[in-house]
């Protein structure tokens, strides 16, 4: 079952460790995959552009079905695989609708991440300006403290959507282990701080942790002025 599933995946990215928490919830391990470097253009490889002319990681091919965007990936993975490993859709309407909520948001903040991390990578020097700057990380910081507002509402020891671990916990996790990555403050964000601390230590993350994490805990603390 899981050996006619390929990924092609890069450490680090968000959206690649989202498939990878995703097959292991789903008891999906023995898949094939292919650990590629983002810094090396592997990404833009043959095997990659084969299934997905975007160029972009993950890349995801089960059987002959094709699923690269992270998000798709992952319903698809619970859609077809539902008795097996974690339930990560509740059958409750109310439930779902808070999953699908915290899921969808997820790319907000991403998206508002993005902007902040990568400004200085994808920008030139000669066109940066130091307004757009404070705009981005204004614009993140206002979104990391909506997202603290929602584990403050929450009962101790919750997930992003409640008591269970859901698929809104493998889209928003990553994300939130990415900024502490990068410098965010546990004293500014401390219940952010207790869901990551939380999710971590599940089976699922650790054994899809990025590899160059280990070996370099601490990235750049861009965040760390938020």
């Amino acid at each position: 079952m899981a050996s006619s599933m390929i990924l092609y995946w890069g450490s680090g990215s968000p959206p690649c460790w989202r498939v990878m928490i995703a097959l292991e919830e789903k008891n999906l391990q023995g898949y094939q995959q292919k650990l590629l470097s983002f810094e090396k253009n592997e990404h833009k490889s043959e095997p990659v552009m084969a299934i997905n002319p975007r160029g972009q990681l993950p890349s995801f091919k089960h059987g002959d079905k094709i699923i690269n965007e992270s998000f798709g990936a992952c319903l698809y993975l619970e859609n077809q695989f539902k008795s097996q490993g974690t339930q990560l859709i509740p059958d409750s309407a109310a439930e779902q609708a808070l999953v699908y909520q915290r899921m969808f948001e997820t790319l907000t903040l991403q998206q508002k991440m993005a902007d902040v991390i990568y400004y200085t990578w994808k920008v030139p020097e000669g066109e940066r300006h130091d307004s757009a700057v404070k705009r981005n990380k204004e614009a993140l910081s206002a979104e990391l403290q909506l997202w603290e507002g929602y584990f403050q509402k929450m009962d101790a020891g919750s997930y992003a959507a409640g008591k269970y671990f859901t698929m809104a916990d493998v889209m928003v996790f990553p994300q939130i282990a990415y900024a502490f990555r990068f410098g965010l403050s546990q004293e500014k964000f401390p219940k952010l701080e207790e869901y990551h601390n939380l999710v971590k230590e599940r089976s699922s993350v650790q054994a899809s942790w990025p590899p160059h994490w280990k070996e370099t805990p601490q990235g750049m603390e861009i965040l760390k002025d938020l």
